[in-house]
C-alpha cells in the first residue's frame, strides 16, 4: 500500500508541475542523447541503437579511449536537455526543424570488453552489433580504438546479410597497414587493411577522407593499384568539404548494398579535438566536421556508423567529447530527425 501511495503522488506531482519531465544535463542515467537502455536482443523496430566499446588494447601512440563511451554519453546529454527544455529544435546550421521526438534511439550500454584478450574483444564487438542488424537496426559505436571498426564493420555485414558494404572513413590516417614489426598484424592501424581484406568489400568499395601527415614511400600507388578512393586534407582544401564527401560517399555507395561510416576523431584538427591519441595538425575545422555528417545524414545507403579514438584523459576541456557527440548526433539527426 505504501509503495502504490508512493507511486501515485510522483506520478501526480509530475502531471501537475511544469517541466518535470524536463531533465537536467548533469543529472540522470548517462545514456547517448538519455534514451532508454535496451538490450541488444529487444532492438527491433527502432532507428537505431547506440553500443560503447571501452577498449584501448589496439593502440600504438597513448592510450584512453576506453574512456571515450562514457565521455561521449555525458557530453551528449546537453542536447538531449536542449530538446526537452525548448520542445523540439531548429538547428541554425542547417535551418531545419528538428525534431527528437521522431529519432527512435536506445542505449545498449558497453559491449562485454576483455582488456588483455584483442581476439575476443573482437568477437564480442562482432557478436554484439551483428545482433542489432539482424533486428533491422543501425548500429551506431561509441569508441574505443580505431581496431575495434573491424570487428564492428564484420559483425554489421553479417548480421545484415548484405554481401558488399562500403567503407566511408574520416580519418587522418589510413590504418592500411597489413602487418608491423612491433605491433603484428592485428592494431588501430590496421583496421582498414582487414576490413578491405574480408569477404564483404575490398578497397573499390572504400572511400577515405581528410588523411594527411604520413604514409608508406608507394601509398599513392597502392591507392592507384588497389582502386582506394582517397581524399587528402589537400583535395578538400581544393575542392571544398561538401564536394569531397558527397564524392566519397558516392564512391564507397556504387554496387554496394549498404554504407558503413567510420568518423576517427583525429580526422579533426587537434586544436579543435585534442583528446586523441595519434594527433596530427592541419586536420578539418569543427564545421568542416559537421558539414561530413550533414551530408552522409542524409545519404540512404548509410546504415551504420561508429565514432572512434576519443580519449577524453588527454582532454581537460572536453571539447573533443563535445564534439564527437554533436557529429553522432548531427549523422541520426539527419537520418531520422529532420
Amino acid at each position: 500500500m505504501g509503495r502504490q501511495q508512493y507511486e501515485s503522488r510522483a506520478a501526480a506531482f509530475h502531471a501537475s508541475t511544469d517541466g518535470s519531465s524536463v531533465e537536467l544535463p548533469y543529472a540522470g542515467f548517462e545514456t547517448f542523447l538519455k534514451r532508454e537502455i535496451a538490450d541488444v536482443e529487444d532492438v527491433a523496430g527502432v532507428d537505431a541503437a547506440v553500443l560503447g566499446v571501452p577498449y584501448d588494447g589496439a593502440v600504438s601512440n597513448q592510450p584512453g579511449t576506453r574512456y571515450g563511451p562514457r565521455s561521449l554519453r555525458r557530453a551528449s546529454a546537453w542536447l538531449a536537455y536542449l530538446s526537452g527544455y525548448k520542445g523540439g529544435l531548429t538547428n541554425i546550421r542547417t535551418g531545419q526543424q528538428v525534431d527528437f521526438g521522431a529519432l527512435d534511439l536506445v542505449d545498449c550500454g558497453d559491449v562485454p570488453v576483455f582488456p588483455m584478450d584483442r581476439a575476443t574483444t573482437a568477437d564480442s564487438i562482432a557478436a554484439h552489433v551483428a545482433t542489432v542488424a539482424e533486428r533491422g537496426t543501425m548500429p551506431v559505436l561509441l569508441g574505443g580504438d580505431h581496431y575495434c571498426t573491424f570487428p564492428a564493420f564484420r559483425g554489421f555485414a553479417e548480421g545484415s546479410g548484405h554481401d558488399t558494404v562500403g567503407l566511408v572513413q574520416i580519418d587522418a590516417h589510413t590504418d592500411t597497414v597489413a602487418e608491423s614489426a612491433v605491433l603484428g598484424e592485428h592494431f588501430h592501424g590496421s583496421s582498414t587493411h582487414h576490413i578491405a581484406d574480408s569477404p564483404y568489400t575490398d578497397y573499390e568499395h572504400v572511400a577515405q577522407v581528410g588523411i594527411r601527415g604520413y604514409e608508406s614511400p608507394d601509398f599513392f600507388e597502392f591507392a592507384d593499384e588497389t582502386g582506394l578512393s582517397l581524399f587528402t586534407i589537400r583535395d578538400i582544401e581544393r575542392h571544398g568539404i561538401e564536394d569531397v564527401i558527397g564524392a566519397a560517399v558516392a564512391d564507397a555507395a556504387a554496387d554496394a548494398d549498404a554504407v558503413y561510416v567510420t568518423f576517427d576523431i583525429d580526422s579533426v584538427d587537434p586544436s579543435v579535438a585534442p583528446g586523441t591519441g595519434t594527433p596530427e595538425p592541419g586536420g578539418l575545422s569543427a564545421s568542416q566536421a559537421l558539414t561530413v555528417m550533414e551530408t552522409l545524414g542524409t545519404h540512404d545507403a548509410v546504415a551504420a556508423a561508429d565514432l572512434m579514438e576519443v580519449a577524453p584523459t588527454l582532454d581537460p576541456t572536453d571539447n573533443t567529447s563535445r564534439l564527437g557527440a554533436y557529429l553522432l548526433t548531427t549523422l541520426l539527426e539527419q537520418q531520422f530527425a529532420r
